[in-house]
C-alpha cells in the first residue's frame, strides 16, 4: 500500500537549517569525493563516539521540522559504541539545557550522517538494527541526495514509529511527491524491537527495491511517479537517527519508557 505519512519534511535547505541549529555544515552529496562502498561494523571501545572519518554528528532540534521533540547532541552523549560491535543511539527524557521550537527541550537523542565523507549512486545499502519501542519513538535509516530537498531526492530505507512495532516503511520523496505525498509501502512482520533485523535497498538505474531480512517487499521505478521527475540517479549520503515525537508518530505519553535505544550492528554499502 502507498504510505501517506508525513515523513521527514525538509522544508528548508538542510545546510542552512542545520547551521542555524548549530549542526555540522552539510555538503551536497554530489560534491563528496567519489567512493565505492562503505562499511562500518562499529568496533571500538565502549563509550567512544562513532568513527569521525565516516560520520558527522548533527546537533539541534532539526529546526522544528516534523514538530519533533528531541535535541540532537554531539559525540558520545547519545550516540556511542558499546564495545560489543554496536552503535547505540539513546533517546533520553532529560533537560538538555537548550531551547527547542516548543520551549525548553525535554528529550535528547542523536543523528549521524556521512555528508562530505561518503556518498554513492546505486548499490546494495544495508543496515542491521534492533529498534526501540514505545509511543513517540521514530527510528530511521535513510539517504539524501543533497541540500535542496526535495529536488535532490530522499530514500527512506527504513522508518518505524513506536506505536506500530510490527511495521516498517520504505519511501521515496522527490519534487512533487514529498512529505505526506511520498511514495512508499509498509512491511508487516515480527516485533522489530525484540531482535536485530536487516533493512536494505537494492538501488540501480531507474529502480529501487526495498528488503527486510532479505525479503523484497517494494519496488519503485519512474513509472510509479505519474510523470513526475525521478531524481535517484546521483550520489546520496547516509543518515541514522532516532527522533522523539513528531507529526507522524505523535508525542511520547505516560506509557513511553525512557531511555530507549536504537542499536545498530552494521552499515554496509556495496
Amino acid at each position: 500500500m502507498t504510505s501517506t505519512h508525513t515523513s521527514r519534511w525538509r522544508l528548508l535547505a538542510l545546510s542552512a537549517a542545520l547551521a542555524l541549529a548549530g549542526a555540522v555544515t552539510l555538503t551536497p552529496a554530489g560534491n563528496a569525493a567519489p567512493a565505492a562502498g562503505f562499511s562500518d561494523d562499529f568496533d571500538g571501545p565502549a563509550g567512544s563516539p562513532a568513527d569521525g572519518s565516516k560520520w558527522n554528528y548533527e546537533t539541534g532540534d532539526n529546526s522544528g521540522n516534523n514538530h519533533e521533540r528531541q535535541w540532537y547532541t554531539a559525540g558520545a552523549a547519545n550516540g556511542a559504541l558499546d564495545g560489543q560491535g554496536h552503535l547505540v543511539i539513546t533517546a533520553k527524557k532529560e533537560n538538555s539545557g537548550h531551547t527547542c521550537w516548543y520551549g525548553a527541550c525535554q528529550y535528547t537523542s542523536a543523528r549521524l550522517n556521512t555528508s562530505g565523507k561518503f556518498s554513492q549512486a546505486y548499490g546494495h545499502v544495508e543496515v542491521r538494527m534492533k529498534l526501540p519501542r514505545g509511543q513517540g519513538m521514530w527510528p530511521a535509516f535513510w539517504m539524501l541526495g543533497g541540500g535542496q530537498w526535495p529536488d535532490d531526492g530522499e530514500i527512506d530505507v527504513m522508518e518505524n514509529i513506536g506505536k506500530e512495532p510490527n511495521t516498517v516503511h520504505g519511501t521515496i520523496h522527490g519534487p512533487g511527491y514529498s512529505g505526506a505525498g511520498g511514495i512508499g509501502a509498509a512491511f508487516t512482520g515480527p516485533n522489530f524491537s525484540d531482535d536485530f533485523h536487516t533493512y536494505a535497498v537494492d538501488w540501480s538505474p531507474n529502480k529501487i527495491v526495498w528488503l527486510v531480512d532479505g525479503q523484497a517487499y517494494e519496488t519503485r521505478t519512474p513509472a510509479d511517479l505519474n510523470g513526475k521527475k525521478w531524481v535517484y540517479d546521483h550520489p546520496f549520503y547516509l543518515i541514522l537517527n532516532l527522533a522523539v515525537g513528531g507529526d507522524w508518530p505523535g508525542d511520547p505519553d505516560g506509557s513511553t519508557q525512557f531511555p530507549q535505544q536504537l542499536v545498530v550492528d552494521y552499515v554496509h554499502v556495496s
